[in-house]
């Protein structure tokens, strides 16, 4: 019995040694699985993003060319390198700023709108066969007319004032809204209203619940046309529509072109191009995720 408790000791050292070193390798193994993670995510992330900087370094490239060659004059085609200097300078001010957060909020302002709009127009001509006889063509007549068309008549209705930037912004998106969300409608399976019908789903439950998750992917769309047709008529708005005090950047685009500035022209054109490449970003992030959902894209 004396020679067996140095044995039964031994074990149990062995046995916390096994233990601890188990939890070592469980905890390295975890390290791993956590760097190959980030390894595969690092590759993901690389091979979406080399193509958009391999087409913009030939663009600035090419931009340097044209510089260089003198096909116009510096006043008026700056180089790449006095463009992104003033850009520099500008991301530095706070004026900038204020300027980028007005003109955001009159965006998703007059979007949000335009949504509301579209959705209830866009809702009640697929619903209705009479109405969509009466203005189904008008609707499309609209999202084909050039938004610069009203802002004439914007300004005859609301002088120089936000209402009249607000006016253009939803008229020009709200057409758009409505046909994707009319389209959307057209396209749900007539099994799948049948199924609803049996089902016992009828009026605003029947919209609520099947009819409006079935348009979704065309109702995407829509919006996402809906915001390109808004963007553009915001940014005509605040070039033509200089509302005193509320300096946008479309007003100090305007001012910067009065001070034939070049470099600060092209740098707020840069601006708006990266705001609108971020915006589609999250429409399109919205749309995978909905086609994830849909089992149309591998998760």
């Amino acid at each position: 019995m004396p020679t067996d408790a140095p044995t039964r000791a031994a074990d149990r050292d062995t046995s916390a040694a096994d233990r601890v070193t188990g939890l070592d390798a469980l905890e390295l193994g975890g390290r791993q699985v956590e760097k190959r993670t980030l390894g595969r995510l690092g590759v993901t992330v690389w091979r979406s993003a080399w193509p958009k900087l391999l087409a913009i370094g030939i663009a600035i490239a090419l931009w340097q060319a044209v510089y260089w060659a003198e096909l116009r004059p510096p006043y008026a085609l700056p180089s790449p390198g006095e463009v992104f200097s003033e850009l520099g300078s500008l991301l530095s001010t706070g004026e900038f700023w204020k300027s980028i957060q007005l003109t955001m909020t009159r965006a998703i302002t007059g979007f949000a709108l335009a949504v509301l709009l579209g959705t209830v127009i866009g809702a009640a001509v697929a619903r209705f066969s009479p109405l969509r006889a009466a203005i189904g063509s008008l609707i499309t007549g609209l999202q084909t007319m050039p938004s610069i068309m009203w802002f004439p008549l914007a300004i005859l209705l609301f002088q120089i004032s936000e209402s009249a930037i607000m006016f253009v912004v939803v008229i020009g998106a709200t057409p758009s809204v409505a046909n994707g969300l009319i389209s959307g409608i057209d396209y749900v399976p007539r099994t799948w209203l049948r199924v609803g019908q049996v089902l016992g789903m009828r009026g605003f439950a029947k919209y609520r619940h099947l009819i409006l998750p079935a348009s979704l992917p065309s109702f995407i769309s829509g919006l996402k046309q809906g915001w390109a047709f808004s963007w553009r008529s915001l940014m005509a708005g605040e070039l033509l529509v200089i509302v005193p005090g509320a300096l946008s950047i479309g007003a100090r685009m305007q001012g910067a072109r009065d001070l034939v500035n070049a470099p600060l022209v092209v740098a707020y054109i840069i601006v708006v191009l990266i705001l609108g490449i971020l915006i589609d970003i999250l429409f399109n992030a919205a749309d995978n995720a909905l086609r994830r959902r849909w089992g149309l894209t591998a998760s």
